[in-house]
């Protein structure tokens, strides 16, 4: 696909989420293996293990992890490309009068969208690199200091675009409620908790307890921050909302809190498995178990809000499947992909692990079916987006029209 280029002024910080997303897809193909590739003396399948499928005789697993593995990198492929795509726009739009407008307004939480992605796609390289490269996991240890640098420097990136934002808030009083009827709001904390879970993943599999407590701190601080600031900003979006209804074209927004959840609740369990691990702490598997069915039980009622919401505004027929075009639209995909993986870990790590569903039972799959349901449709909808809002028609310009 071509992608349009020269955008200007039309351009907006949110099309980072139409990468985001992408990655999120690559990394829950993943998952798939994670818990259903057989990946013995390794918290994570690797080359080796995908190796050993396809040298052994089980013809229905070497379908499903050549599948999985296909779908992973065809998305974490479409993930860099969009990135890339979007640096470079993103690079021309910051020398137009839009971007000053942005930075002087309720939407100057949009920037928030770039080191969210940039924290994914670090994510998204860690999960490609130990499945396709030889021997790559052997040498962890060297790369999870890497790793926290990488998203040190992202963190750094992050906690100054939030501070310049929500200082100039403090200070000049220059927030619109009546604008903010969205949760839109809530991107800076889906970012941070995004940093969270990204410092957690060499603080829970590093043996090294140096580098184990240092990505466990830095995960944790990042995942105060989130549930601080997000308390704040969910009670002032819902409040806005109350008083004058959902903005209709960020009403996707309500959706938000599908992937902090997910990323939040890995964030902790990691959390849990590297102070286990490394630092004699106890661990109970229904704890966690508890905490997945918890979070699964907000993902779902938030789902259904969402969906009741767009349906009576019409968003769907408008953003989706109509005509309208709105970059925001491209908020509609993580909740889709955030669902599926927490579904994965609440089946596995919830209800398999504690005892109450034997693993590749019938239960089991059956239990798969509506994450399955969940993620192609996902997956259409991006490909739907990215035809609609990012394709470039044989006869258009290079500069596109201002999206709405």
């Amino acid at each position: 696909m071509s992608l349009r280029r020269h955008l200007g002024e039309s351009y907006s910080p949110m099309y980072f989420l139409a990468s985001l997303g992408a990655g999120g897809l690559s990394v829950s193909f993943f998952v798939y293996l994670l818990y259903m590739m057989p990946h013995k003396g390794s918290p994570i399948p690797t080359f080796n293990h995908m190796a050993a499928v396809f040298t052994g005789n089980d013809l229905v697993m070497q379908v499903f992890v050549g599948a999985a593995a296909l779908m992973m990198v065809l998305f974490g492929l479409l993930h860099y490309r969009l990135l890339v795509w979007n640096f470079m726009e993103f690079a021309a739009f910051r020398k137009t009068p839009a971007y000053e407008t942005l930075r002087s307004s309720n939407a100057e939480v949009q920037l928030m969208a770039i080191p969210l992605t940039v924290a994914m796609a670090i994510n998204v390289g860690f999960a490609m690199g130990a499945l396709f490269v030889p021997n790559l996991w052997e040498v962890r240890e060297v790369l999870f200091p890497f790793a926290l640098v990488a998203f040190g420097a992202t963190a750094v990136y992050a906690v100054l675009v939030f501070l310049e934002y929500f200082s100039r808030i403090l200070v000049t009083g220059h927030f619109d409620c009546e604008k903010n009827n969205s949760l839109a709001q809530m991107l800076s904390i889906f970012a941070f908790s995004m940093l969270s879970v990204g410092f957690a993943a060499p603080g829970a599999m590093s043996h090294s307890k140096t580098v184990s407590g240092i990505g466990l701190m830095l995960a944790i601080t990042f995942a105060s921050f989130a549930v601080l600031f997000g308390v704040v900003k969910i009670v002032l979006g819902f409040r806005a909302m109350f008083n004058h209804g959902v903005n209709k074209e960020a009403a996707v927004s309500l959706w938000i809190v599908i992937p902090i959840l997910t990323v939040l609740g890995i964030a902790f369990y990691r959390i849990s498995m590297g102070l286990h691990h490394n630092f004699g702490a106890p661990s109970q598997p229904m704890e966690h178990a508890v905490m997945f069915m918890v979070i699964i039980a907000l993902q779902i009622i938030f789902g259904l809000l969402g969906h009741e919401v767009l349906k009576r505004i019409g968003y769907y027929e408008t953003f989706i499947r109509g005509e309208g075009k709105s970059v925001i639209s491209y908020a509609a995909i993580c909740p889709g992909v955030a669902f599926t993986v927490m579904g994965l870990f609440f089946i596995n790590k919830g209800l398999v692990t504690g005892g109450m569903v034997d693993k590749f039972s019938i239960t089991y799959f059956v239990l798969h079916l509506p994450l399955v349901y969940v993620q192609i449709k996902t997956i259409l909808v991006l490909l739907h987006l990215n035809g609609k809002l990012l394709r470039r028609e044989t006869k258009e310009p290079d500069a596109a029209a201002p999206a709405a």
